[in-house]
């Protein structure tokens, strides 16, 4: 009769265990209506400042876009890109990767701040970031895609990690797999991921390796092109279209480039150079309807890796410093 009673009490409390931590995933999963009733307007009011900022400065999609990516694979989608350096805090704005180019910053906080407005201390910096990749998207004819909702901002930095785990403009193709593998990204949402640059510009800094090398996986004309604002010495920060066809416009050219020899990075021209890749650069060059599902689909992907949820992190009350 003990013996019953125990394997009934432990199988009784073994089921309450499953159900408890079922019911915590739940808790902590993300979804699309988290603000429905806390803050209803939470999204028209960060699209309308993500709107204004893109109307004055084009590049600025692009930037939002970027300052995503370069949020989450460091330590999750957390916002920890958006905090200054404190005596306890090494920003990530200061990681190499991220140091000088890395923007947007403005733009988010501007974003927050209109939210407090209305609902203070209720969305996060960290939602505000994957919204804004979403919104830029969105407003230059790019593809749409439901955002999920609920993550907590940090209350660290790491940029140790940064340097250490953002892709660099160096990297050669099995090392960018390698780290998109580790935060849950294949190789198809490697190459969709880079399709975004479509938009933007990088520095000379970043591309003068390649159009000196007289290489062959480079287009001589592209290359002497490209030296007329980037020369061999100097001028590092000069800017140059990632698109040289339409460095405005969200379309399927930054693929065509790459058949061309005409990918501005190095990590870009990777994806395209008799690797395992090739044939997704070929897909989207000419589907683009399949670039932009791809896209949306690697973009919620991304936004979804480790972030903090439940009783986890914080809502900070300014995107650049943790709430004191």
């Amino acid at each position: 009769m003990t013996t019953s009673v125990r394997k009934i009490s432990g199988a009784f409390m073994f089921t309450v265990m499953v159900l408890v931590l079922l019911n915590t995933a739940c808790q902590a999963k993300l979804n699309s209506k988290y603000y429905e009733k806390s803050c209803p307007k939470a999204l028209v009011t960060i699209r309308s400042t993500i709107r204004t900022a893109i109307a004055r400065e084009r590049r600025m999609a692009a930037s939002l876009i970027r300052l995503h990516f370069h949020d989450c694979f460091v330590q999750g989608c957390d916002a920890s890109i958006l905090l200054d350096e404190t005596s306890s805090i090494k920003s990530e704005k200061t990681a190499l990767p991220n140091l000088n180019s890395a923007r947007g910053f403005e733009v988010i906080e501007k974003a927050k701040s209109e939210v407090e407005k209305i609902c203070p201390g209720v969305v996060s910096c960290a939602d505000i970031i994957a919204v804004a990749a979403r919104d830029a998207t969105e407003h230059v004819a790019g593809p749409s895609y439901t955002v999920l909702l609920g993550r907590r901002d940090s209350t660290t930095a790491s940029r140790d990690r940064a340097n250490k785990e953002l892709p660099s403009f160096r990297d050669g193709l099995n090392k960018l797999i390698s780290r998109f593998q580790k935060v849950g990204l294949n190789a198809r949402d490697l190459v969709a991921l880079s399709g975004s640059h479509t938009l933007g510009q990088a520095q000379c800094a970043t591309f003068r390796d390649r159009i000196y090398s007289n290489g062959s996986d480079i287009d001589a004309g592209f290359a002497t092109t490209r030296r007329r604002r980037c020369p061999a010495v100097g001028g590092d920060g000069n800017l140059a279209p990632l698109d040289l066809v339409t460095p405005n416009s969200w379309d399927t050219n930054y693929f065509k480039n790459l058949i061309q020899k005409k990918g501005l990075l190095e990590s870009d021209q990777v994806l395209f150079s008799g690797g395992s890749t090739d044939s997704i650069v070929k897909e989207y060059s000419k589907n683009r309807a399949a670039f932009n599902a791809d896209f949306a689909s690697a973009m919620i992907k991304m936004g979804n890796y480790k972030p903090l949820t439940g009783s986890k992190g914080q809502i900070r009350r300014i995107c650049s410093a943790v709430n004191k």
